[in-house]
């Protein structure tokens, strides 16, 4: 009986397809006056290598609780979905839509009882008439934290001082807009796990807004390049000067 060649090992690259899927992430949350808004990039590798530079990874729950997610894209998508049966199930039974608390907690209580097996960090926002705009941190391990603004994911790294100046209480809902947008694209440049595009949802009284930036929109910082259609069009631009060592 005939084996198949392990690709792998004849080629040790080869191995980075069949890593899992993760989102070495930046994903945000804050909360303003009025809602909160949540934010992410959109960049989803397997190892080495971008699977999808424009996934979605701020997941609907609820008409009014969105959540963010980080980690292994196969853990974060079936906590989702099992999040989103049990709130079904809740709405159903009370007759009323759930609360930011009770979504937060039930993620909570997944990840917890699931610690050993699963790798994901999650934010959850939304909106309530009992409490207004909450945002939940849920990092890995299915600890629990409600916090004025949270960041997650690899890129969160690079923006904790970054938010510690930044940050305010009694945000606007654009002046938060623009700090989550911000924040995402610095992380973008800083992190190479995060990048692609930015996404933001705000969820206040009114009900849920999704914005899209795409890459090109984003500000750049230190030593970025300005964005290109191809090669050719950087190699036009340069100068036809010899280079000088």
């Amino acid at each position: 009986m005939c084996k198949s060649p392990d690709l792998s090992r004849m080629d040790p690259s080869m191995a980075n397809l069949n890593a899992p899927h993760s989102m070495g992430t930046t994903i945000i949350g804050v909360t303003y006056d009025g809602g909160v808004i949540l934010g992410a990039d959109s960049r989803t590798s397997t190892g080495m290598y971008v699977a999808n530079r424009a996934s979605d990874k701020i997941t609907q729950l609820t008409d009014n609780v969105y959540l963010c997610r980080s980690g292994s894209a196969a853990d974060s998508q079936v906590v989702a979905d099992y999040v989103r049966y049990h709130l079904h199930q809740h709405t159903i039974s009370l007759g009323q839509p759930a609360t930011v608390k009770v979504a937060a907690n039930i993620v909570r209580q997944i990840s917890y009882n699931n610690k050993n097996m699963l790798q994901t960090g999650m934010i959850v926002g939304g909106w309530d008439k009992y409490e207004g705009g909450k945002i939940y941190g849920v990092p890995l391990g299915g600890t629990i934290i409600e916090q004025p603004f949270a960041i997650g994911g690899s890129g969160s790294s690079y923006l904790y001082g970054f938010f510690d100046q930044a940050w305010k209480e009694g945000m606007t809902k654009d002046e938060a807009e623009k700090l989550v947008v911000k924040a995402v694209s610095l992380a973008i440049a800083r992190d190479g796990a995060s990048g692609g595009v930015v996404r933001t949802v705000i969820i206040n009284s009114e009900g849920v807004t999704r914005n899209f930036y795409p890459g090109d929109s984003l500000p750049l910082w230190h030593e970025e390049l300005e964005p290109q259609n191809s090669l050719l069009d950087r190699l036009s631009s340069s100068s036809s000067e010899p280079m000088v060592t």
